[in-house]
């Protein structure tokens, strides 16, 4: 079974690339925000003045959950509440995924 590389678990400390800062887009066409690599998707888009559903912010709640079309994120936490089926359809939590790259992220309707 091929290994989905697009959301990856790191390690709980941040390293040199956590100092990295990507560009996150709300869908397609959508409003862009800077993504820094030390915060999770949910966090910068926060303070970029792009609120994103959320609620627990730990992953647990999946109220944040949407589709990663572009890019790859990273975990820092073992279980961010989604299922091997989910993460291999594209599905993340912001509020635990930390980006890798520029990212697409398409909201569900």
């Amino acid at each position: 079974m091929p290994v989905d590389d697009s959301t990856l678990l790191i390690p709980k400390q941040p390293n040199a690339g956590a100092t990295a800062v990507f560009r996150a887009r709300i869908g397609w066409q959508g409003p862009n925000f800077k993504a820094p690599a030390s915060l999770p998707l949910l966090q910068a888009a926060e303070l970029a003045g792009q609120p994103l559903t959320g609620s627990c912010r730990n992953g647990t709640c999946r109220d944040c959950m949407c589709q990663l079309a572009s890019g790859k994120v990273v975990y820092r936490i073992e279980w961010p509440g989604l299922s091997a089926e989910e993460k291999q359809a594209g599905s993340i939590l912001p509020c635990v995924a930390y980006p890798a790259s520029d990212v697409v992220l398409l909201l569900p309707s």
